[in-house]
């Protein structure tokens, strides 16, 4: 994964120096306590880093679950940073891989509770580019920076031989304002370039013809 070059790293930690939100159960309010106590800084949701080796041959599900390993995770912004600088670089990373990012309980599946009645937007890089905008997106995403961040589910960065496939799941394919606001929060927040085309494609409709990327029926 492609680490800052000069202190982005420690001026993003400020950022979320204020990131203590309510917790959503009691387990979690527990955790937040202990984390306050220990002078940490809470992240809204934590999450979990995943990884996957695609093999030649048809997707099945039980196929892809089998490939998909959990790497750690976290939930406050002093362990993220420490997860973060000890993963792999994008660029060293083999191709066809998945690295995934998702909230906790949410696995990176079409067919997950979660996830099976959402979408996601994609957008194509340029592999030396990639690693930078996948950057940006981990840190909007558990900084919880994005519009409508409660819709969304994680986002994954694939690498693939001709290019870098970066993609933002969200929950609810049919809220056409929530997947809209999302493409727009996405634009700004990694300062895409005009010449970038945005594709959105629901999960239902990859179920059907397998594929993550090829068919997409929004761009924008």
């Amino acid at each position: 994964m492609e680490l800052p070059a000069d202190k982005k790293e420690h001026d993003n930690h400020n950022n979320y120096d204020n990131t203590q939100l309510p917790p959503a159960s009691d387990e979690d309010g527990e955790r937040v306590a202990l984390d306050l106590k220990a002078g940490l800084h809470p992240l809204k949701h934590k999450f979990v880093f995943w990884y996957t080796r695609r093999t030649p041959g048809v997707r099945t599900q039980t196929s892809y679950e089998d490939n998909i390993k959990k790497i750690v995770d976290f939930s406050t912004v002093e362990a993220f940073w420490v997860c973060y600088c000890h993963l792999a670089r994008p660029s060293t990373l083999p191709s066809p891989t998945d690295l995934h990012l998702f909230k906790e309980g949410i696995r990176p599946l079409w067919e997950d509770s979660a996830n099976c009645n959402g979408g996601k937007w994609i957008i194509r890089f340029k592999k030396v580019v990639s690693g930078r905008f996948w950057e940006d997106l981990v840190l909007a995403l558990i900084g919880d920076q994005l519009d409508y961040g409660d819709n969304i589910c994680g986002a994954v960065l694939s690498i693939r031989f001709n290019e870098d496939i970066l993609s933002v799941w969200n929950r609810n394919a049919s809220d056409h304002q929530a997947v809209m606001a999302l493409r727009d929060s996405i634009k700004r927040h990694l300062k895409l370039p005009a010449s970038y085309v945005m594709e959105y494609k629901p999960h239902d409709a990859s179920l059907r013809d397998n594929s993550s990327y090829r068919n997409t029926w929004l761009r924008g």
